[in-house]
């Protein structure tokens, strides 16, 4: 069985909550000082989950270049991962951020059996 991933979020760092039976959250603001240090055992982790339906949303309000390029990795490596049969990525941004919204469809486009949901959502709110 495999541990849980759960990272508290901090100024540079997002939320992570992945948990054995297939639902993964990445949650806030990603731009860490060492990029790999924080995204290598996130990347591994997805490689060896065994669940046939997952779940991931995404939510993150800001991430710099290097993060943009590790979270496609990871979800690259989740989307090659033959024990997953069926793959949605909630996909959740400011109803003002285009480049959100682009960023998504880009990584979309990269993936094969990734299914993604586009989640709006408004900061007056």
């Amino acid at each position: 069985m495999m541990n849980t991933m759960n990272f508290e979020p901090t100024n540079s760092t997002p939320l992570i909550k992945f948990t054995s039976d297939g639902r993964l959250l990445i949650e806030g603001r990603s731009l860490p000082e060492n990029v790999n240090k924080f995204y290598s055992p996130l990347i591994e982790w997805v490689g060896k989950l065994k669940a046939e339906v997952v779940r991931m949303d995404i939510n993150l309000e800001y991430l710099n270049s290097a993060s943009s390029k590790k979270l496609l990795e990871l979800l690259k490596v989740l989307d090659a991962n033959n024990d997953v049969k069926e793959l949605i990525i909630n996909w959740h941004y400011e109803s003002d951020d285009e480049d959100a919204l682009e960023s998504g469809q880009i990584f979309e486009e990269l993936l094969r059996k990734a299914e993604f949901r586009y989640h709006e959502y408004s900061e007056a709110a």
